[in-house]
């Protein structure tokens, strides 16, 4: 990275660009309990020295986030000034009036949505989707990719094991009936005096896991959420044959090549899997990447980072992750609150928060010519950007969520009917909901 955007003086710089508040505030910051929000807390402290405004952050862990938050903007509460919001809150926060609409401010502080990455702004920042409408600004960029073990995988005699067996060298696969042998060649395998298992993915079944799993999977196999040409219009697509194969597939992963009890699995139980060495391959959001290099026993060179494989007719597209920075409709704070978001969408501190461990959407940021070099995982975090999908983001998507979390734990995990029962009755669900909503 060019040293301008690491210089040591950044909140000094900052300070000039948005001047001293006429009266201090309390700002409350709320998003999920994660190792990115600690970084968020040490990077603000630049802001409270630029501002004279004090921060303090209400973090809240993951299986919970989604329903402690929602039922916040819901009551029009006041606790959060600014929020971190998942993606596929953006229709039912701008809809519903959760939060400000930031046209005029961006316009009037000259912060252009052209300068980030045009997925975030995609993702996190607009509804509708496609129109230049924005509602947050794209504050952490994040995508499901894999890890893998890649000190296992130069192994000589485990080389010459798979060689054996499977006629191909032993490398990080780049499609997913790749990825299946490899997870099937390592599944109780004697490493080190240890059985280790073939793979980590997501089933957890109480908040996003098994559908954000399942997704990253489903969408390389042909999984559409509706007809391209006619919205809402899902049959055939939802549960088209590719769909279909994709969901058996991600069931016939689990049954071969999962560790036991790994049965309601999300990011927390795949990052404990992969750290303890009890897995080759782990299914992921990028997000875990920086905590992985510094880790004594999976970092300094030890781990390989994928990029999503491709599915059996070679298409590739990833499950996106990630959040945009919104203020809140309800907070009597709302000026001091477009400070931050002023101060966080600078090019300085963007490069400061990459480099803490957070994942910058400013395009000057991740297009500097030593990005790429400047972590072991930044390529491979932006071909993942480049290939990204998202749930629903409509105002119902939290009804479309749970549609989906059932249906897919009772197929995958619980062995209930068939992939093709499973999507077709996604597709009746869904269609209740949007029948509700008077879009169909």
């Amino acid at each position: 990275m060019r040293s301008k955007y690491l210089a040591a003086t950044a909140a000094l710089a900052i300070t000039s660009a948005l001047g001293q508040a006429a009266q201090a505030e309390d700002l409350t910051l709320c998003w999920a309990a994660w190792d990115p929000a600690n970084a968020l807390v040490e990077l603000s402290k630049d802001f409270e020295a630029a501002s004279g405004h004090k921060m303090t952050f209400e973090f809240v862990p993951w299986p919970n986030f989604a329903d402690r938050m929602l039922n916040e903007l819901n009551s029009s509460g006041k606790l959060c000034d600014l929020m971190i919001g998942d993606s596929q809150w953006i229709g039912a926060g701008a809809e519903s009036g959760h939060y400000v609409k930031l046209n005029d401010f961006f316009d009037a502080n000259a912060i252009s949505m052209d300068a980030f990455v045009p997925a975030t702004v995609t993702g996190y920042s607009e509804w509708p989707k496609g129109t230049p409408n924005y509602w947050s600004l794209p504050a952490f960029g994040d995508v499901v990719g894999w890890t893998y073990r890649k000190d296992w995988f130069e192994r000589p005699e485990i080389q010459t094991a798979f060689k054996e067996k499977y006629g191909r060298d032993l490398v990080a696969p780049a499609t997913f009936a790749e990825l299946k042998d490899i997870a099937e060649f390592f599944q109780g395998r004697d490493i080190d005096g240890k059985t280790v298992y073939g793979a980590s993915i997501y089933t957890e079944r109480g908040s996003e896991g098994i559908t954000m799993g399942a997704m990253d999977v489903l969408y390389s196999f042909g999984f559409k959420y509706d007809n391209p040409d006619k919205p809402y219009d899902m049959a055939g697509f939802v549960n088209s044959p590719g769909a279909v194969a994709g969901l058996e597939f991600y069931k016939s992963l689990y049954d071969c090549c999962t560790p036991p009890g790994m049965s309601n699995a999300y990011m927390g139980e795949g990052i404990d899997a992969y750290k303890s060495g009890q897995v080759a391959m782990q299914m992921n959001f990028a997000f875990t990447w920086p905590g992985f290099e510094v880790d004594p026993n999976v970092g300094g060179g030890k781990t390989g980072y994928l990029v999503n494989p491709a599915g059996p007719d070679g298409e590739r597209f990833a499950q996106l992750g990630g959040q945009g920075i919104s203020v809140v409709a309800y907070s009597e704070k709302q000026d001091a609150a477009l400070e931050y978001i002023k101060w966080f969408a600078q090019p300085d501190v963007q490069a400061k928060w990459w480099s803490m461990g957070g994942f910058s959407c400013l395009r000057a940021v991740v297009e500097d010519p030593g990005f790429a070099a400047s972590q072991p995982y930044a390529q491979t975090f932006l071909d993942s950007m480049a290939i990204v999908k998202d749930f629903w983001a409509e105002p119902s998507y939290a009804t479309l969520l749970q549609d989906t979390q059932k249906r897919f734990h009772d197929y995958v995990v619980a062995g209930q009917g068939t992939a093709q029962e499973a999507l077709d009755g996604l597709v009746a669900d869904w269609t209740v909901t949007f029948e509700d909503e008077g879009k169909l």
